[in-house]
């Protein structure tokens, strides 16, 4: 990452869009700059079902920044669902174009140019490149192969392929927003640094983060990212169904979802009344329930939840492959016991996240403080940079596969 660096992030979300900016400081650490966030329900089960909406809402969330900043934002990054996202894992094997001066950056950004030749089918485009592992000619791994004396070496990495579908609404509601793409990201992918913890970060994990209405799965093999996929269901389901069945408000259930969260009907210590206030049964305007039949509908949904994710990962046959899972998102971390729901259900170690960055944010803005720092990580990048300043005169919206040009050395 460049010192000084300014990077811009949108979250689009179920039921809101939020804009995090960050500075890259003189310590290579990320220094917010500010972040806001605005209503929106234009995002259903991870698909676009109202562009107009969706492109006020970012314009919106750009002015309020720009007004805090006194910056003239002109680009962003943004993240993906992976609903929409095919990860090609991809290797190739790499002369050192200097064998006596040893291996240099040239080599490095040659190799990731050319690993991402691949077929891609004709209802994808690629959107980025993931350096994963660089093995030298005597076998041994390492993190940065620049400079190390070896005339050959073998790069692993990830092709991150969008569905073409997608992507075409994406830019077409960043260009009514009058925002440029810098880049886009799989959630689970930007958020891995921020929610795994040191050990966690060489283990073979599934992240999963339960958001207001939809739960993102990432699955890791070390530093390899291997599989990815979004479940339309989170925390905004269950409040639904709290209100259904109780007959009650939205705005109550929620309450009501926040104060007696509780994932495990058996970890009930005292089956207390609970006085409902917005029935709107007429012949029952005071009627009282059991702490018990609440927890009985959290625990249904959870177990949905659990149980969906569950069928999704030993379906496409990674589930094998995960050691532990960390439990994220605002959907589910006020629930006391959902670590315990989804171990019984998964028959898999869960935890609710204990990344150490995790709490430095506030929840509405961790996958764009997470998306942000992630940019600033890239490794062999030229520039970073969201363009920030006075608008350029050139097109709104790059083709993607340039701006992925500009991130390596040439």
């Amino acid at each position: 990452m460049a010192i000084g660096d300014i990077i811009v992030g949108i979250d689009i979300g179920t039921s809101k869009v939020s804009t995090f900016v960050g500075e890259v400081n003189n310590f290579n650490q990320i220094e917010i700059i500010c972040s806001t966030s605005s209503k929106c329900a234009a995002l259903q089960k991870g698909i676009i079902v109202d562009e107009e909406a969706l492109s006020l809402a970012i314009a919106k969330t750009i002015k309020e920044v720009e007004e805090i900043s006194n910056l003239t934002i002109n680009s962003a990054y943004t993240i993906i669902p992976g609903k929409h996202i095919t990860i090609v894992q991809n290797s190739i094997v790499k002369e050192a174009k200097d064998k006596l001066a040893g291996i240099q950056v040239r080599d490095v950004a040659s190799a990731i140019i050319q690993v991402r030749d691949i077929e891609i089918p004709e209802d994808k485009e690629l959107i980025d490149i993931v350096p994963d592992k660089f093995i030298l000619e005597d076998g041994k791994t390492v993190e940065d192969p620049v400079g190390k004396f070896s005339s050959n070496f073998t790069l692993t990495a990830q092709i991150i392929l969008a569905e073409k579908d997608y992507m075409k609404q994406l830019k077409s509601v960043f260009r009514k927003a009058g925002i440029e793409i810098d880049g886009i990201v799989p959630t689970a992918l930007a958020e891995r640094n921020l929610v795994l913890d040191t050990n966690e970060l060489s283990d073979n994990v599934m992240i999963l983060d339960i958001g207001a209405g939809n739960t993102e799965i990432g699955v890791f093999n070390g530093s390899s990212f291997i599989y990815t996929n979004t479940i339309a269901l989170g925390g905004d389901n269950i409040t639904s169904d709290i209100a259904y069945v109780l007959g009650i408000s939205t705005e109550e259930a929620d309450k009501l979802k926040r104060q007696y969260g509780l994932a495990l009907k058996s970890f009930i210590d005292n089956d207390n009344n609970i006085v409902l206030n917005t029935c709107k049964d007429e012949n029952n305007k005071n009627k009282t329930i059991k702490s018990s039949d609440l927890v009985e509908i959290i625990e249904a949904r959870i177990e949905e939840i659990f149980t969906l994710v569950n069928k999704d990962i030993t379906s496409h046959g990674v589930k094998t492959n995960i050691n532990n899972v960390i439990l994220t998102g605002e959907g589910i971390v006020n629930i006391n016991k959902s670590d315990m729901a989804g171990k019984i259900i998964l028959n898999i170690p869960v935890k609710i996240s204990t990344g150490r960055l995790i709490s430095t944010v506030k929840s509405t803005y961790r996958v764009g403080y997470a998306l942000v720092r992630y940019i600033a990580a890239r490794p062999y990048a030229k520039t970073v940079s969201s363009s920030i300043g006075t608008k350029t005169e050139t097109s709104v919206f790059k083709i993607i596969m340039e701006k992925i040009k500009d991130f390596f050395y040439s």
